[in-house]
């Protein structure tokens, strides 16, 4: 049997190369700088139906020659509905897409590279849905919303507020009577550009959970029911929180016991 001092020396013996192989940044593909492309075209799509409206009221009605000053008075209200009519064919543009060719990602670590299916996918996400997410923490659509990430793969309860930011919705799950407060985040993914990765996990929110303003949730974390997690705490990767009780801090730690009725 090999005395403790062999046993030392032969491991420090070991090179640290064998154990921290940083990859080589593989080049970036040319047809991926198109993604850039894909929020304006999608804009372009969503104009559409506003120019079909524009063309019917001008066609059948003279509306923007304003021959009448009623005209004038009734042109902001003609506006504001275009502007909903884009904002809503956007969404369903995307959501469309999505769904139309089953666009989503696993867990897992994946190489942070085009070549890979998952993160292919994830960028494709990221592009279709991360202008529109931002003009929903803009306009308060509650309903919009859900129904939005409803199509995108997130799995939402009955009775459900999802108040701040989902990252990954294909990836996040929300049981019955859940509250989510403002400028709380949930990211299902994190970067590690040194080895050119990325990781994913579910993140599971239990039946009559709270999660505060300004909280943060990463991936792979669970909340079992009755959970309240207070603001501005911070849930850390795999983090399970235990049913019936309150968290707080960073990292996220139990302060004490929630009273169920």
């Amino acid at each position: 049997m090999p005395s403790l001092h062999l046993l030392a020396s032969e491991s420090i013996d070991i090179p640290m190369s064998e154990y921290e192989q940083i990859p080589k940044k593989t080049p970036r593909p040319w047809w991926s700088y198109f993604f850039s492309l894909i929020p304006s075209i999608i804009f372009i799509l969503g104009c559409f139906p506003v120019v079909v409206v524009f063309y019917v009221l001008q066609r059948y009605f003279d509306f923007f020659w304003f021959t009448n000053v009623w005209y004038f008075l009734f042109l902001p209200f003609v506006l504001f509905f275009e502007a909903v009519l884009l904002f809503i064919s956007e969404l369903y543009i995307t959501s469309g897409i999505v769904r139309l060719f089953n666009i989503t990602y696993q867990p897992g670590t994946h190489e942070y590279s085009y070549r890979n299916k998952n993160t292919f996918n994830w960028t494709l996400i990221c592009v279709l849905y991360t202008p529109f997410r931002k003009l929903l923490e803009i306009f308060p659509l509650g309903k919009v919303k859900q129904t939005y990430l409803r199509l995108l793969g997130m799995k939402i309860g009955r009775n459900s507020l999802v108040g701040g930011v989902i990252k990954d919705p294909c990836l996040t799950e929300f049981g019955d009577n859940v509250t989510m407060g403002e400028y709380a985040i949930i990211y299902a993914h994190i970067h590690n550009m040194q080895y050119e990765t990325i990781f994913m996990d579910k993140i599971r929110i239990g039946n009559n959970c709270v999660i505060g303003a300004g909280a943060i949730i990463m991936p792979g974390a669970t909340l079992e029911d009755d959970v309240i997690v207070a603001a501005g705490a911070l849930v850390t990767k795999g983090q399970r929180l235990t049913k019936g009780k309150i968290y707080g801090g960073v990292p996220a730690k139990e302060i004490l016991k929630k009273a169920i009725e």
